[in-house]
């Protein structure tokens, strides 16, 4: 829990607007420095060559009178002017042309500071100096100025210190500023959390707060299309398990009278009458439970189990076979026909019950003798599959109403569930077929499931 809310929202929001907020602090200063030491430099070097400058205009006014005397320290001092905080870090030489030190400061040595001409720097003596020589014109004066390097690293360091104090301050604000804004926007946030946590399983309906940000919307349209799409799923279960009830309540009550028939039968023939008809709805009751449990299993939106290769003729003929009681039975003149080699993709077990469920209402709407064809084609990189019938067949208003869970027309006393044909379309939809009840030429009701054909192996 602790390391959750540790990364939370709101501590990584203020933690990467302060560290970016930080590392450009830091490079600012960074530039600071370097722009302050560069130009501090270019004055500073200014300064020496004024200096230097400078005294050698006062020593060529003055060179016949320094020619054989050396001038004291606090007479140069002078000279350079009124004393400064910074000036104990200067040294001045001035030499003749033929090796004679004319004058120099207090601090300078009595040898030449450097060998080089213009600027220079050099170690040494206790620092770090800078240095700066110049003759004058006539190349009889030179004039050797130095300055220890410390003096401009000092007055950069008080320089950017100046001007970090302010910055770090107003880092301190920004960043009190950033924390309050991210708090008082985050409260949406936690309104939002309280508003779905307060509300009961039952409560479904689209949460819509107040000044929601745009940043959010897209997650509460998702959450509110999460919400109406359970709602719709919980909305169907209940129907479903209405229907289901109702459903299962009329042959629960009609084997409970038919057994009260038998416990009443006189004699063994009445008794025997009564178990067959009993049997007969048990039998019912059984195929309208594995029928609600078969839509059951198709309801959740789950897709498609994994798919295999089917051979729907080699499936078709399984099915057949297993309704053949059946078929001997009501003596339906039965013709199962088409493609030996038309493969489909699909869920073996759902494909059955597809077949089952049409092949079943074929046979059991189909009067005794009549006629009920099954049929696999080719056409258009689909395979059909076509069942028809010489039943009643299905008038055109009520065709859309059949595909719906519990439906049934009035077909006097032919037993049903109202459940086969909205398992059929369910098992389609799944499969990506489409499903269509047309007319047939057989005089009955032709069932079209269209199916996406797999490529035949050479």
């Amino acid at each position: 829990m602790t390391a959750t809310r540790w990364f939370s929202l709101r501590r990584r929001l203020l933690g990467v607007l302060l560290g970016g907020l930080t590392a450009c602090w830091l490079a600012a200063m960074v530039l600071i420095w370097h722009d302050s030491h560069h130009e501090i430099d270019e004055l500073f070097d200014a300064q020496l060559a004024q200096t230097a400058q400078a005294l050698l205009a006062q020593a060529e006014a003055e060179v016949r009178s320094l020619r054989h005397h050396r001038r004291e320290a606090s007479e140069l001092e002078e000279t350079l002017g009124s004393a400064h905080k910074y000036q104990r870090y200067l040294r001045c030489q001035i030499w003749h042309a033929d090796g004679t030190l004319i004058l120099r400061s207090q601090s300078a040595p009595d040898l030449p500071m450097t060998q080089r001409a213009g600027f220079s720097e050099e170690t040494g003596d206790g620092g770090h100096w800078r240095f700066y020589t110049q003759w004058n014109a006539s190349g009889q004066l030179q004039v050797q100025v130095a300055e220890e390097h410390r003096i401009r690293d000092e007055l950069v360091t008080h320089i950017v210190v100046r001007l970090m104090w302010p910055a770090i301050f107003g880092l301190i604000l920004i960043a009190l500023w950033v924390w309050l804004a991210t708090r008082r926007e985050m409260t949406v946030l936690d309104g939002i959390a309280r508003q779905i946590a307060s509300r009961a399983p039952q409560q479904l309906q689209a949460v819509t707060p107040s000044h929601a940000p745009v940043e959010i919307r897209p997650m509460l349209d998702a959450l509110n299309d999460l919400l109406r799409r359970v709602d719709s799923a919980l909305e169907a279960e209940r129907r479903f398990t209405a229907d289901a009830a109702h459903e299962l309540r009329t042959p629960l009550a009609a084997l409970q009278a038919q057994a009260q028939v038998v416990m009443r039968a006189r004699d063994d023939a009445e008794r025997q009458a009564s178990l067959q008809h009993l049997r007969q709805g048990l039998e019912r009751a059984a195929h309208l439970v594995e029928q609600i449990l078969a839509l059951a299993r198709l309801d959740p939106e789950s897709g498609l189990p994994a798919s295999e290769p089917v051979a729907l003729k080699a499936l078709c003929a399984e099915v057949c076979a297993d309704l053949g009681p059946l078929i001997l039975q009501r003596q339906i003149d039965f013709n199962l026909g088409g493609s030996e080699t038309a493969r489909i993709a699909g869920h073996g077990d759902w494909l059955r019950l597809l077949v089952r469920n049409l092949v079943d209402n074929a046979v059991r709407y189909t009067p005794t003798n009549g006629h009920v064809e099954v049929r696999i084609a080719s056409a258009g990189g689909n395979i059909c599959l076509t069942v028809e019938d010489s039943g009643p067949g299905i008038p055109q208003e009520e065709r859309e109403h059949v595909l719906h869970r519990f439906h049934r027309l009035d077909a006097g006393d032919m037993p049903g569930s109202g459940l086969g044909l909205s398992i059929v379309a369910r098992i389609a939809e799944l499969h990506g077929a489409t499903l269509m009840l047309a007319d047939s030429p057989l005089g009955g009701l032709a069932a079209h499931v269209s199916f996406a054909a797999l490529p035949t192996q050479s």
